[in-house]
């Protein structure tokens, strides 16, 4: 008998988590495990053709700002679906829809932290602060996607007690190795020189990624080499902002705004360097995809040093200028040969097919315990 498991995503808007939970979908047991998508409707970016396609369901609910209609709702399909798994992927909110999954009786109820907090965004993580003691109320199994994100939101003592599952932000392997005939036809296609240095950044345009920070440090580099590019791929609500800054900086000709991107794998190869200065993430999917593109990848410290997983990857403060950063990768990027680096990614357990087969026993052993 196959399992419907409740996948409560939130707003589906074309981000990371999103495209976590979304591998995870494509390579689990669908013969053993399927996925009911219960997402916010005024989601933008809801791949329904695909899910249904691969056996699934999307099932839309009212956002979780209307609280009351939010909940109703959801306990009738809890209800109706008889689901033994409710699985929530929006970190210090899953509060909500796994009080709901308790009083409807669901008896494996998941909370997932994706992510972490940082002070600059303080009315975002305000909330998330306030939220962050509930984290065990109704839930009564604990996920994370990286250390650091679960002792952030479960405690340190829950999670060194072995009672945090790590599902790690894995990705098709396979898809995203270094490809050399890829990398010239997609820089054919966006009329990029074959030896332009070319910095790349894909993300939602929202303070979390720091953008502002990152086209400083791109206004540095091209003092160094006037001929590089920036391509940025992503849209979000500081997207006008953004654009006024690149005006600003007089770095209009130099920047190319991508917009959504639906398939980003063929952007990793025609990149020399990712660049991810955010402000504070759980365990960025994009830095996975990045390294197994053999990209020299540069983050942030405020990221986890797990995210690290080939050499060439560095890390630098945000305390450090726009310069000091230009300089770094600058000198940085000179004798990088990229590389299949598919063993590497695959020896720090980022392989999908691995990966997803560990989530498919994962979920049959908790249902093993309510048999």
């Amino acid at each position: 008998m196959v399992v419907r498991v409740g996948v409560v995503i939130g707003k589906m808007i074309g981000g990371g988590v999103e495209s976590v939970v979304m591998n995870y979908y494509r390579h689990i047991d669908r013969s053993q495990i399927q996925f009911d998508f219960i997402c916010d409707e005024d989601s933008t970016d809801i791949p329904r053709k695909e899910i249904e396609d691969l056996g699934g369901q999307v099932i839309l609910v009212p956002p979780y700002q209307k609280i009351g209609s939010y909940s109703k709702e959801l306990y009738r399909i809890f209800k109706e679906n008889k689901y033994k798994i409710v699985h929530s992927h929006i970190n210090t909110l899953s509060v909500f829809p796994l009080s709901v999954a308790k009083l409807a009786r669901v008896p494996i109820r998941i909370a997932h932290s994706h992510s972490t907090t940082n002070n600059s965004e303080m009315l975002k993580n305000l909330l998330k602060l306030i939220l962050r003691p509930t984290a065990k109320w109704s839930a009564n199994e604990y996920f994370t996607c990286s250390i650091l994100a679960g002792k952030w939101l479960f405690g340190e003592s829950t999670y060194d007690s072995g009672n945090v599952f790590l599902m790690n932000n894995a990705i098709d392997v396979e898809k995203f190795k270094f490809n050399a005939n890829q990398r010239a036809e997609k820089r054919k296609e966006l009329d990029i020189g074959e030896n332009t240095l070319v910095i790349g950044h894909i993300g939602r345009f929202v303070e979390q990624k720091n953008h502002k920070f990152l086209l400083e440090i791109f206004a540095e580099l091209i003092k160094l080499k006037p001929d590089a590019i920036l391509i940025l791929a992503g849209q979000g609500p500081l997207e006008n902002d953004i654009c006024k800054k690149i005006k600003s900086l007089g770095i209009e000709s130099s920047v190319k705004l991508l917009g959504q991107v639906s398939d980003v794998t063929f952007l990793y190869q025609t990149i020399d360097v990712f660049l991810l200065p955010s402000l504070y993430e759980g365990l960025p999917v994009v830095g996975v995809e990045s390294q197994a593109s053999g990209v020299l990848t540069v983050l942030s410290t405020a990221i986890t040093e797990e995210t690290k997983i080939i050499d060439s990857t560095f890390f630098m403060s945000l305390e450090e200028s726009p310069e000091i950063w230009a300089n770094q990768i600058y000198k940085s990027v000179n004798g990088i040969y990229r590389k299949d680096v598919s063993e590497e990614v695959r020896d720090n357990h980022f392989d999908i097919k691995y990966e997803a087969n560990l989530l498919t026993e994962k979920y049959l052993s908790l249902l093993g315990k309510i048999d």
